[in-house]
């Protein structure tokens, strides 16, 4: 049988023009989170089985890539359950590895620790646009910090990011889960019932005010419970300010403390963003990770026609691995959307160090070759990136591949003559 020589469904091979923006990305990242005091660190690809499915991971957990155990014990026969045959899987996001990273190590950590990680991770799902089974993840997380500094400082270091790629016209989408769940109790709903009905709300964006209420009443809900609760939204519509609007109206049921940190996380975004993004507030916005506990948030583009990275506060998830809660938030690029729009948009890297490319025809002399050599070396010092290569028969197709490549100049060595 002939092996195949197309990569896994789902996951991609990446040509040389991606890998040079993937390359420069990375760096703008890096060097962008860095100047607002984030730390590079690494948890492996592989996690613990039980921790991934410590029920923090949403449908996520449906999506793991689990390991076979190794070893000569293995035997598939007999009545074997599934723990007898895996205990690891690869990471369906960086969080939960994250959070392990940091109830082993927080002992040798700064405190506020402010963690920036990028890895791949890998999920069964249905590839489609901008969607892969493996992926790359950009996240900045801030583990200790209780107060609204930690929201604040994480959407000003993805904004800032982002306007440092080029886009503009962008939108963070807000909310919080504690005003999700005052709308709901005020509106008539049992806690219990909370996540049936959030997930209903979540689709909001493409079934509308009229497809959540049949979809409410059709899971079992009173309609004078439904019709309360879209009248929120109805009313938050028509309401110039609609974050002040709705803290008024759920006052007896929203702590004091979250409507005035909401809306000091509002005040201290636009007072110091530029103007290529808009904060917005968006009392739809639910996101589907079971562990977020308070504010969330998401980054909405245009130009994609959908999310390119989210986020929010997920307070309760150390205590799983210590048994002792600590305050943590974090925001998460959509790294492969956005490549994938720098991509289509026909994005070159600026400022690329300048790109010559050495021809060298067969059978030249020794002399010439170390003069070639010599001359390569003193370029590629002054900062010059030079590539140095046999000539081809074909040599006008060859420059044009190298042009394609991003080569500009070219010097062509013959056995005769050293020809500059």
């Amino acid at each position: 049988m002939a092996l195949s020589k197309k990569p896994v469904t789902g996951m991609k091979d990446i040509l040389p023009e991606e890998m040079e923006i993937r390359d420069y990305v990375m760096g703008v990242i890096k060097d962008t989170y860095g100047s607002f005091g984030f730390t590079s660190m690494e948890t492996p690809a592989v996690e613990h089985l039980e921790n991934l499915n410590c029920k923090a991971g949403g449908e996520n957990e449906k999506l793991i890539f689990k390991i076979l155990k190794r070893g000569e014990k293995l035997k598939l026969e007999g009545d074997l359950k599934e723990e007898d045959l895996v205990d690891g899987g690869l990471r369906y996001d960086l969080t939960v590895p994250l959070v392990r990273y940091y109830a082993a190590h927080s002992g040798e950590l700064p405190a506020p620790f402010k963690a920036l990680q990028m890895g791949n991770v890998w999920r069964a799902d249905r590839p489609q646009r901008g969607r892969y089974r493996q992926f790359m993840q950009c996240d900045i997380d801030i583990l200790g910090e209780a107060s609204n500094l930690a929201e604040i400082e994480l959407i000003l270091a993805t904004t800032t990011t982002l306007g440092k790629l080029g886009f503009r016209n962008f939108q963070i989408r807000i909310n919080d889960r504690q005003i999700l769940k005052a709308m709901a109790k005020y509106s008539g709903f049992a806690e219990e019932s909370y996540d049936e009905v959030f997930i209903i709300l979540d689709k909001m964006d493409k079934i509308g005010l009229s497809g959540v209420r049949s979809e409410l009443l059709s899971a079992g809900y009173e309609e004078a419970v439904a019709d309360r609760y879209l009248k929120l939204f109805e009313e938050m519509e028509e309401a110039e300010d609609k974050a002040a609007y709705v803290m008024e109206k759920l006052e007896d049921y929203l702590p004091e403390d979250v409507r005035s940190g909401f809306q000091e996380i509002l005040e201290s975004v636009n007072a110091s963003k530029g103007d290529f993004f808009e904060l917005v507030f968006d009392p739809t916005l639910v996101r589907g990770m079971s562990y977020y506990t308070g504010t969330i948030f998401e980054i909405a583009m245009p130009e994609f026609g959908g999310s390119c990275g989210g986020g929010g506060r997920y307070d309760k998830m150390v205590g799983k691995f210590t048994g002792k809660d600590v305050p943590a938030c974090g925001f998460s690029i959509g790294f492969e959307r956005i490549i994938l729009l720098l991509m289509e948009s026909g994005f070159k890297v600026p400022g690329a160090a300048e790109k010559t490319a050495y021809l060298i025809e067969k059978g030249v002399s020794a002399d010439v070759m170390t003069k070639v050599m010599r001359q390569a070396q003193e370029e590629r010092s002054a900062g010059k990136k030079v590539l140095v290569t046999r000539m081809n028969k074909n040599k006008k197709f060859q420059k044009e591949q190298l042009k394609a490549q991003g080569y500009t100049e070219f010097q062509e060595f013959y056995r005769e003559a050293l020809k500059y």
